[in-house]
């Protein structure tokens, strides 16, 4: 009778097991996949904002065509060698972090097209500045199976900088300075302050 009822208790483990791998796999395959070139992409991305963030010269030329054109979200356009240098200049602003998310990718043969969101934020004066835009990166197949970029360009949407964050949050919508009610209002009150001692009733 004992080994019976093991046998059943086993039976239902198993079986509670099954049912739940299967709605777990069931739940995995419902989430969307991204397609194969986003991925890709994607990592080339990182492997970029990373370099950049690290200040990483070798990492950036991996990824940065000889012939690369960047035009800046102010309009300002830089060869790979003048991105480069602009890492390392003591008087310019540092980059903090950088985060690139791939949206779109078209392939077009050895070229590819890709389009995304950035956030970008470094620090000038001891202020970090932060930029989000978006961007059109052109990769070209190279030599050695690598992507490399050939054409940047960047739309800044929104600039925000902690001290403004930090002035926003302090905002009151308080028309007047604290005050009592029909006795004293305040700074900005035309009535003089009430004489220490005195007591006066409201108006009626």
């Amino acid at each position: 009778m004992k080994h019976i009822f093991f046998s059943l208790a086993a039976s239902a483990v198993l079986f509670a097991g099954l049912a739940s791998a299967q709605q777990t796999g069931a739940t995995q395959s419902t989430k969307p996949t991204q397609p194969p070139e986003i991925v890709q992409f994607q990592k080339v991305e990182d492997q970029w904002s990373e370099a950049v963030a690290k200040r990483d010269q070798y990492g950036l030329e991996n990824i940065m065509s000889p012939i690369l054109v960047n035009i800046s979200s102010d309009g300002e356009v830089t060869t790979r060698n003048q991105q480069i240098a602009l890492l390392y200049e003591k008087s310019g602003p540092l980059p903090v972090s950088m985060e690139q998310r791939v949206v779109n990718v078209r392939i077009l043969e050895d070229t590819a097209l890709v389009d995304g969101t950035y956030v970008i934020k470094w620090k000038t004066n001891g202020v970090v500045r932060e930029e989000r835009g978006i961007f059109t990166h052109v990769y070209q197949h190279a030599r050695n199976n690598n992507w490399i970029c050939v054409h940047s360009q960047r739309t800044a949407v929104v600039e925000k900088s902690d001290e403004k964050q930090k002035t926003a949050s302090k905002r009151t919508n308080a028309e007047l300075p604290f005050h009592i009610p029909l006795i004293y209002q305040g700074k900005q009150s035309t009535q003089p302050p009430p004489a220490a001692g005195s007591q006066n009733n409201p108006q009626q």
